[in-house]
């Protein structure tokens, strides 16, 4: 899956001052990541705040994406859930001819055990031909994919082609590159532990900081995976204080507050998440200035 190496990125939803969809500054914002060198777009994924969009407006996003990018650089949706039966039935039911894969987080809330995380994703990678990225990130599921049950993943399911690794844990994100199969993806779904994961052999990034500073992080990926060490250091320790002021206050509001100091659009969240706090606004000015 050559198409899912480099920088993706987790495009947020852009809504105007009264919350509704803003579809201009959603083109806007595609066009400006892939000026700027990402590798490919992530659509609806947790960034996006899918969680509080209907169905009519997840379809307008998914159009509005796929219209803008023009086949210019490969989509990944997201289709995931804690409900298997309900996520199997979406796959089936959802167009999926211009995706390249799907990323499908583990079940949240529920807290399965590993048999449970491996029989959800059997019926996921069953319920399509799609390639499937696997998606761990305990701090919003409340429990861990053990690296074991990736292996057994990727050994029984050939569409099953990757993991977006967001444990923050780089020990964890070692042991799925040595227990899988060469062919792999282990994906960086934690910005701040991108560079790291390179150099030990992952693949890239789903990331959230690289589409407020696109040019820059997919910069520090390509040299990473070139062996040119030295730059991209240079390049993650200029982008590390960002990296933490857009996760302060939640993850999208501060992203959504960068991209508002570039531009590109408001910085309007749904409830229950709410807009980055004047101090964080101003802080994220100050670092864009100074950058």
């Amino acid at each position: 899956m050559q198409e899912l190496i480099g920088t993706g990125v987790a495009l947020i939803t852009p809504f105007d001052a009264q919350g509704n969809l803003d579809l201009k500054a959603l083109k806007a914002l595609v066009d400006f990541n892939i000026e700027n060198g990402v590798d490919y777009l992530v659509v609806l994924g947790t960034t996006a705040e899918s969680a509080t969009l209907t169905k009519a407006e997840k379809e307008k996003v998914k159009a509005c994406i796929t219209a803008a990018n023009g086949g210019r650089v490969p989509e990944v949706l997201g289709i995931g859930g804690n409900n298997t039966a309900a996520v199997v039935a979406e796959l089936q039911e959802t167009d999926l001819s211009a995706y390249t894969a799907v990323l499908s987080v583990s079940p949240y809330y529920n807290k399965p055990t590993q048999e449970g995380i491996y029989r959800h994703f059997e019926a996921v990678a069953k319920a399509t031909t799609k390639p499937i990225i696997l998606y761990n990130v305990p701090g919003r599921t409340s429990s861990n994919m053990a690296a074991a049950t990736v292996a057994r993943l990727a050994a029984d399911f050939d569409n099953i082609v990757a993991i977006k690794e967001a444990a923050g844990d780089i020990v964890q994100a070692m042991e799925l590159m040595r227990q899988t199969p060469e062919d792999f993806l282990v994906i960086s779904g934690d910005d701040m532990i991108t560079l790291p994961m390179v150099l030990a052999g992952g693949a890239g990034v789903i990331s959230v900081i690289g589409e407020g500073m696109p040019a820059e992080f997919s910069a520090m990926v390509r040299l990473a995976r070139a062996g040119h060490n030295e730059q991209a250091r240079a390049l993650q320790y200029q982008l590390m204080p960002a990296i933490d002021m857009i996760f302060e206050e939640g993850n999208p509001a501060g992203i959504k507050a960068l991209l508002e100091h570039r531009g590109i659009c408001t910085d309007t969240v749904r409830l229950p998440l709410v807009s980055a706090s004047s101090g964080l606004k101003a802080r994220l000015g100050d670092f864009l200035s100074d950058f």
